[in-house]
């Protein structure tokens, strides 16, 4: 592998960690299976990119980008509160609806951001590490992302967000909203996901389309390797572990695509990832038989902040 290839996994993975960290918000958090996600991550890519067309600051752009996912994650969550939509309906209803709708921001099917001011651009102008460059301000955004879930989670409103997604009898018993639970957790998730498509287009110099076709299958794919390699006994370990599981993620798929003496080609990526994720789904389940603690097995809010005081 080049360093020119590594350099470009790491960048891709850092990135993905953000698309990880809102599939383990909706998916784990709120056991809510959120195929938005393949919609929301190019309605962030087409917002942010119009915006900066139109001459916006690109800190103001990405922003912006956030706040559209945001929306999107709440339309879902709304068709599945308040009109009683099943929840992987929800999300399809949405992934369906926001093609049409990024075909409308962009006004085409691509908007090329190149010879824009970036995000990437501007930190470039500070940072001067050549190649490495996009690499530093991904990690930084990832990280920072990290501790911001982490903190959330921990905080009066995300030990609620838990226990509704854990047990809601349990938890509207003991006075928590489940519906707005719902609501908050998916417009937090899906703002996640558009950070992540917002900085691809960036990065890429484009915002397209059909940017976001198996985004739910990559985010899912490092959510797994992450709890096979870390565990997710607690929440630092679990969002550590997207983070890393995407990193680890797209080395392995740069790895297999760069070993060409064995006959594997970049047409065999979708199975290469198929393999990479039963694998991991596989490590995953060992894991578990082994008896490791669950994350979210409490049974009080008040019990489940006094647990992770004592295991963080």
């Amino acid at each position: 592998m080049t360093l020119f290839a590594l350099a470009g996994a790491f960048e891709t993975g850092l990135l993905f960690a953000l698309v990880a960290l809102s599939i383990f918000m909706s998916f784990r958090v709120l056991d809510f299976p959120d195929l938005t996600v393949d919609g929301s991550f190019p309605l962030g890519a087409a917002v942010s990119a119009a915006a900066i067309v139109n001459g916006i600051d690109p800190f103001i752009a990405t922003f912006f980008g956030m706040l559209a996912g945001a929306a999107a994650g709440f339309v879902t969550g709304l068709l599945n509160v308040r009109f009683g939509i099943m929840n992987l309906l929800a999300g399809i209803l949405s992934m369906v609806a926001l093609f049409s709708v990024n075909l409308r921001i962009m006004g085409r099917p691509n908007l090329p951001v190149y010879g824009q001011d970036t995000v990437f651009s501007r930190f470039e102008s500070v940072v001067d590490a050549g190649l490495w460059s996009n690499t530093i301000l991904l990690l930084i955004i990832a990280i920072g992302a990290k501790l911001i879930v982490d903190w959330f989670l921990k905080t009066e409103i995300g030990l609620g967000l838990r226990a509704s997604g854990e047990n809601p009898a349990m938890a509207e018993a003991q006075g928590i909203r489940n519906g707005a639970m719902t609501l908050l957790g998916m417009s937090i998730a899906n703002a996640l996901c558009a950070l992540g498509g917002s900085l691809f287009a960036q990065m890429q110099g484009v915002a397209d389309v059909t940017m976001g076709v198996g985004t739910i299958v990559t985010g899912l794919a490092a959510l797994i390797i992450g709890e096979a390699i870390l565990g997710r006994r607690t929440v630092f370990l679990a969002t550590l572990g997207c983070v890393i599981g995407a990193v680890v993620y797209r080395l392995f798929i740069a790895l297999a695509l760069s070993a060409g003496f064995i006959g594997i080609r970049p047409q065999d990526l979708n199975l290469i990832t198929a393999v990479v994720v039963a694998v991991a789904v596989v490590l995953s389940q060992r894991r578990g038989k082994r008896g490791r603690k669950q994350l979210f097995n409490f049974k009080l809010v008040r019990g489940a902040q006094q647990n992770d005081e004592g295991q963080d």
